[in-house]
């Protein structure tokens, strides 16, 4: 049997359990609108370079959701700290210039993975109940600066630019109202921003690295408008055009305009000038791989002569957990007894991270009416996360001594041309910024992509000191690699194996864990980081 694919185990996961999700004041006069609800695009590997080549984006369609295939290529360095920055594109022109269409041709000739396009829209302020009314007859003036929620726009978009998760509002055009459940957005690469007041505000400005202005005839916009806001907004004619005269022409004059001159580019008849937006994507292309980064490779050279961290806890080997390693470790060794003693050694695993985490007294009382002076868990929730596929077999050994534990998962895979680590897909709990979290992957080599996993953690805000990483196997280099990064993670393993070969492979080993587990066959080139185990 082959490995299995990236497609196959996805779609197994979208039909798991349901356990997990994936997740104001005015401007001033001079300042102008924010964004709309964004939507998390992923595209294919980056190779080409203008927008006539056409190629199948890699997705895969369930009946829940749309899953983009593409990984997304690592946005830290060696220490673990962001070392580059989402590149950030900025659409301005006038209502229904054709902003989106723009950006949706910008997105489908850059072919990069992990796009996020943001509209102003999302960020109009939330109504008082006389403004309402006012929206209601067409009154109210969506098109003045005052009408968008800059603060939380800024700083959605400053978080987002820095590789954190974010929560964006969804503006329900209907109602004049945000709906209650938000987007969450993660993971971009590549930012577009859209909007009729792009490049009014200041603070806005200073996080955008292209300014694109979006020309169109208006005219042509207001019949784009007519149409879009009778068809898809439930406007009728006479208020669009009452609307269109009193607020949107003499906003467009007034506000939008004039910030033409900030533009980096003007792209004239919007989304059909495929000359500048091939342009666009040319010099995006430039600059993302300025920004490239070799993560791996750094990893290999780095830390490696240091005593094992204070951070690391090692099982205590004594000759029963030895026996198990013999077994587990012989490739003779049978599936099935692979598996009945690697799961005992997970339970073994599981329990002594539990002992790291916080306690408190807590006093009972017996049956026989006398006082116990006891422990308990001193948080809020204790959530475990598995890194797909191996980790993901010691979920059944958290999930038997942590009664109603939440879990998530990420999908890290090595991009076979890079060797990088390149993270395909996540699915975390709601709020899991306030719990305590068990990373589990059952071998780390080189580190990179317990790493990943780590800084996808902290960029959903949890505490670097509330990550416990645990993992049946380790390599020095890999405990070097995760400490040295995040000196505040506890990692937890059973055994520590000094070497790691030419090709990553862990010295002397246990081979490749997922294979062994689930009955596929590795590739001839296999490493205990690649394909379905994504251990490094």
């Amino acid at each position: 049997m082959s490995a299995v694919s990236v497609e196959e185990r996805l779609a197994k996961m979208d039909n798991e359990e349901k356990t997990c999700s994936v997740s104001n004041s005015g401007g001033s006069e001079g300042s102008l609108d924010r964004l709309l609800p964004s939507v998390s695009l992923g595209l294919s590997p980056r190779k080409r370079t203008t927008s006539q080549c056409k190629s199948e984006p890699p997705l895969l369609l369930t009946s829940k959701r749309t899953i983009y295939t593409a990984g997304r290529p690592p946005w830290y360095n060696e220490h673990g700290t962001q070392s580059k920055e989402a590149f950030v594109i900025g659409l301005c022109g006038g209502s229904a210039s054709g902003k989106t269409t723009v950006a949706r041709k910008i997105i489908e000739a850059l072919d990069v993975p992990w796009v996020v396009l943001l509209s102003m829209d999302s960020f109009y302020k939330v109504l008082s109940p006389e403004e309402q009314l006012l929206a209601a007859r067409n009154d109210y003036n969506f098109d003045h600066p005052d009408a968008f929620d800059f603060d939380l726009l800024t700083h959605t978009l400053r978080k987002l630019k820095q590789g954190k998760s974010v929560k964006i509002p969804v503006y329900d055009f209907t109602t004049h109202g945000r709906q209650k459940e938000w987007k969450t957005v993660y993971g971009a690469s590549v930012i577009i921003f859209e909007g009729i007041m792009s490049f009014a505000d200041k603070a806005l400005l200073q996080l955008l690295d292209m300014k694109i202005f979006v020309e169109t005839d208006s005219d042509i916009r207001l019949v784009r408008r007519l149409r879009r806001d009778i068809t898809e907004r439930g406007r009728d004619i006479e208020g669009v055009i009452k609307q269109y005269n009193k607020f949107v022409k003499p906003a467009f004059e007034q506000y939008i305009e004039p910030t033409m001159r900030l533009a980096d580019l003007v792209v004239p008849r919007g989304g059909g000038n495929m000359v500048a937006i091939d342009l666009i994507v040319q010099h995006v292309h430039s600059q993302l791989e300025e920004r490239e980064l070799s993560v791996r490779a750094a990893l290999a050279s780095a830390h490696q002569a240091q005593p094992l961290p204070q951070t690391l806890s090692v099982l205590e080997s004594t000759p029963q957990v030895r026996g198990m390693h013999t077994i587990i470790r012989n490739k003779e060794t049978s599936r099935d007894e692979f598996i009945f003693y690697s799961k005992r050694l997970m339970r073994l695993l599981i329990e002594r991270a539990l002992s790291f985490l916080p306690s408190q007294v807590h006093i009972v009382q017996t049956p026989q009416g006398e006082d116990y002076e006891g422990r308990s868990f001193h948080g809020k929730r204790i959530t475990g996360v598995s890194i797909l596929r191996a980790g993901e077999t010691m979920e059944p050994a958290l999930r038997a001594v942590c009664k109603d534990v939440r879990i998530g998962k990420i999908l890290i895979q090595t991009n076979q041309d890079t060797g990088e680590p390149e993270l395909h897909y996540l699915r975390l709990p709601k709020d899991i910024s306030e719990d305590h979290v068990i990373l589990m992957d059952c071998t780390v080599s080189t580190g990179a992509a317990a790493m990943m996993a780590v800084r996808v953690l902290l960029d959903h805000d949890v505490q670097e000191d509330k990550i416990l990483l645990v993992s049946l196997l380790m390599a020095e280099m890999g405990v070097h690699s995760v400490a040295y990064a995040f000196p505040q993670v506890k990692i937890i393993t059973t055994a520590v194996d000094k070497k790691v070969n030419d090709v990553f492979h862990i010295i002397p080993g246990i081979g490749n864990f997922g294979d062994r587990y689930f009955g596929t066959d590795a590739p001839p080139d296999w490493s205990d980081e690649d394909l379905d185990e994504p251990s490094y």
